[in-house]
Formats: C-alpha cells, structure tokens, sequence
C-alpha cells in the first residue's frame, strides 16, 4: 500500500522555466517557485521566502514550458521525489524536489487599450491559458 505524498505550493517563478527533452524525447520542464510567508512577532513583522524546485512532464512540461516566466504566480500541486547519488569521490548526496501533477497559472496583468479594456487577441491568449493550465 502507498503511504501519502501530496504536496500543494502556491507561489511566483524566480526565473524562467526551462523546457528539456530526453533522450527518447520526453518533454521535461523545470522551474522553481518562491513562496512567502510572513508574520507578526511582538510588535514587528518577519517575512521568509522558501524556494522549491519543481518538475512538469509531457504535455504539462510543454504548456508550462511555452506559458510561466519569471515572476508569473503558480499553483503547483505534486509530490515529493527524493533523488540520491554518489559522486565521483564516492560522496552521498540527495536533495527533494515537486513533481508536478498539476499546475495551475495566476492571471497575469494584461496591457489595457486607451478604453481600460484589454486587447481582443489579449482576452483570447487568457482564455487558452485558462484551458491549458488545467492539463494534469
């Protein structure tokens, strides 16, 4: 039976994603997301920012890969994957990073026209992106 690995991050990407095939040709998309956290302690307040690699594969690689950039604000819900290796010193290492199952992209600020509307083809690329971030 398996045990739990559910992870959900809500965040925005510190640099833009990079989009990878392998060598059978597998699309493989990584990013990482800045999340903040703030808080009140006695009378000041403390922030704390946490960055988290994340993996999207197949067909969430290539939508992720052709519509996040930096700064962009993302749902990432996943799980957790630990990789371990040894180096050629014969050192252990191992770091944890997301999986992406599902990713879901925060409205962006589109450029409005002189009415405060936004451009037409603006509102049809939203509406795509709306459609596409719901591919798991």
């Amino acid at each position: 039976m398996n045990n739990l690995n559910s992870i959900l991050i809500e965040g925005n990407l510190v640099k833009d994603p990079e989009l990878a095939y392998t060598p059978k040709g597998a699309p493989v998309c990584k990013f990482t997301v800045g999340c903040n956290r703030s808080w009140k302690q006695e009378e000041e307040y403390q922030k704390e920012v946490s960055f988290f690699d994340v993996s999207a594969w197949n067909r969430l690689a290539e939508v992720c890969g052709e519509y996040l950039k930096k700064g962009r604000g993302v749902r990432v819900v996943g799980r957790l994957k630990q990789d371990r290796w040894t180096d050629a010193d014969g050192k252990t290492h191992s770091r944890v990073h997301i999986l992406a199952e599902h990713v879901e992209f925060k409205p962006q600020l589109k450029k409005q026209d002189p009415d405060g509307a936004p451009a037409e083809e603006e509102t049809q690329e939203a509406e795509k992106e709306a459609e596409l971030a719901g591919i798991s």
